[in-house]
């Protein structure tokens, strides 16, 4: 299973055009199972999302895991998940976090394979990045079935003090530096897996189309899932 984290920046990419087609575009590029995707809304107003969704489902087939609280938002606080086969869905949530800003994750879970996936989007402040990361922790460890953390954690430091904050048994996996799209100095972008083997792959996408798309590049797993029980 392939799965991709996407920071859109609200589809307004570093011409300062609001193309959400292009966005399309870089996920054809990427061609991912499940996308999971931050700032997909305005964050004034109505919070409007800012997906073209019947263009996502009719080129792409990727739907939308609604767990939207507004009737135009896409998504919760801008995280939002995009799956391809409707007859894996099982359920799909919002995980509260700790926070001064609107923050939170959202959550979908698969049926077959039995999998969840997390998107997050974590704070500015470093003191409530940490209680966001303890409390992303205290739910993963309730959990026995395999678990994908993804998305912008907003951390220039490497794994460990996310180890420590997470202070549970996971994979930290760093693809690469995934910002600035224009000149990447920092890896923002980063999964968590738990209950999993080690990845295929992890990597940065870097063509040509992400690199204008938005100020983040995207960031890709490959994972092999292990066998159900029998």
């Amino acid at each position: 299973m392939r799965i991709a984290s996407y920071n859109i920046r609200k589809a307004v990419g570093l011409d300062w055009r609001r193309d959400p087609e292009r966005i399309a575009d870089v996920l054809a590029e990427i061609d991912a199972d499940l996308v999971v995707l931050q700032e997909c809304d305005k964050r004034v107003g109505t919070r409007a999302g800012v997906l073209d969704l019947d263009y996502l489902e009719k080129e792409l087939g990727y739907e939308l895991a609604d767990v939207s609280i507004r009737p135009d938002s896409h998504g919760w606080h801008g995280n939002a998940i995009l799956y391809r086969e409707p007859s894996q869905f099982r359920r799909a949530t919002r995980v509260v976090l700790p926070s001064l800003e609107p923050r939170g994750a959202v959550s979908l879970q698969l049926e077959t394979p039995a999998l969840e996936v997390v998107g997050v989007h974590l704070g500015l402040d470093p003191r409530t990045r940490r209680l966001q990361l303890e409390a992303l922790g205290d739910y993963l460890q309730n959990l026995t079935h395999p678990v994908v953390v993804a998305g912008d954690f907003n951390m220039w430091r490497a794994k460990d003090a996310m180890q420590t904050a997470l202070n549970t048994d996971c994979q930290i996996i760093l693809p690469g530096k995934s910002y600035h799209s224009a000149r990447p100095n920092a890896a923002f972008d980063r999964f968590i897996l738990s209950n999993l083997p080690e990845p295929r792959r992890a990597y940065v996408h870097r063509s040509s189309l992400a690199r204008r798309a938005s100020d983040h590049l995207p960031i890709v797993v490959d994972l092999n899932l292990p066998e159900p029980a029998a």
